[in-house]
């Protein structure tokens, strides 16, 4: 497989199809919940360092909706960031929890399902100084469990506790009821593993994964030194850490901003990927989207709102009804008042 993080399903995303009234093609914003945006970064107040000049990143293709829509993301707590190309394929700890989990929900696996996807990223957090043990953080769950052990069981009940689907998709309708049963949550599993504990800060994620790519190599330290320096001065407290691979190396830096629930924006507990992210859109970034919980237009990718809509949906829609088009690209057709 070839992306770092393992997607773990390569299915298209369900359609979702929404019920219109009258004669309108896309909802109306008293019908959608509107996303707070922006439509592009601030310029740095102070000095910062600036985007190596000779990388050659995609400016010109659009970034709106580069993101795979996923369920899950697994950060596993790896202490470094220099992983071999293929995550899995390292030799250590982390190679051998991310074949454990795949054994379970990965393709193939005795709980895969293909309606569910699941990435599993490297970070360079701090790793487990519990031998044969792997702390992981999960998002948008927002959780942190410690010291899981390397075994089957850790590995089945992980999945089954915090991975796995909470509603089937209408496809598994058929299955058996041990089919179901096997592709569905138990909060219960989670019994066997050690307390998981809540993320109340910001975490912010940087692909930096040189072996994959030297642009995110170049410009993941640059951002992760950035991004610390500007919560640092705002008094904030946040994790930054470096990740493996996540799609779309050629707009680097690529970042992912999750918002804890209790945040206390309009972004609270949400996951924001941005693209073309430099150190000199750090400060702006910041100012935005976490203090602020606005989205920036122009370097969105995409992401999950809280409880599961798709944020680049979300914000594709809005620029439709924003040029009065309806959700094929025709105009809008609004009813006249005829008093």
């Amino acid at each position: 497989m070839s992306a770092t993080f393992a997607r773990l399903s390569r299915a298209p995303a369900p359609c979702i199809r929404i019920l219109r009234q009258n004669i309108h093609t896309t909802p109306t914003r008293a019908q959608r919940q509107p996303i707070p945006t922006t439509p592009t970064c601030p310029p740095p107040t102070c000095a910062c360092a600036s985007t190596p000049p000779d990388l050659a990143i995609d400016r010109t293709s659009p970034l709106l909706n580069t993101v795979a829509a996923y369920a899950s993301q697994v950060v596993l707590c790896t202490g470094t960031s220099d992983w071999p190309s293929n995550i899995e394929q390292e030799g250590g700890a982390t190679g051998e929890f991310v074949k454990g989990l795949k054994g379970i929900v990965g393709r193939g696996g005795e709980a895969f399902d293909p309606f569910n996807n699941v990435l599993i990223t490297a970070s360079d957090i701090p790793a487990s100084q519990t031998p044969n043990t792997t702390t992981a953080l999960l998002f948008p769950a927002f959780k942190r469990i410690p010291v899981i052990p390397h075994s089957p069981s850790s590995y089945r009940a992980f999945a089954t506790a915090y991975l796995k689907a909470e509603s089937l998709h209408p496809m598994h309708d058929g299955l058996s009821a041990d089919q179901k049963a096997k592709l569905s949550r138990d909060e219960s599993a989670a019994r066997i593993l050690p307390q998981a504990e809540d993320i109340t800060t910001p975490t912010i994620l940087i692909c930096g994964h040189a072996t994959r790519d030297s642009r995110c190599g170049a410009l993941g330290p640059l951002l992760q030194h950035s991004f610390e320096k500007e919560f640092a001065r705002r008094g904030i407290d946040a994790h930054v850490a470096q990740i493996s691979h996540i799609g779309g190396h050629k707009f680097a830096g690529n970042v992912i901003v999750y918002l804890p629930p209790a945040w206390g924006n309009a972004l609270s507990g949400a996951g924001i990927w941005y693209g073309r992210v430099g150190p000199e859109s750090v400060e702006g970034l910041v100012g935005e989207t976490v203090v602020g919980g606005r989205v920036v237009r122009d370097m969105v990718r995409g992401g999950r709102m809280a409880g599961g809509g798709d944020l680049g949906r979300g914000v594709e829609g809005m620029e439709r009804e924003e040029k009065g088009e309806d959700g094929k690209g025709g105009l809008r057709l609004e009813p006249r008042d005829r008093r």
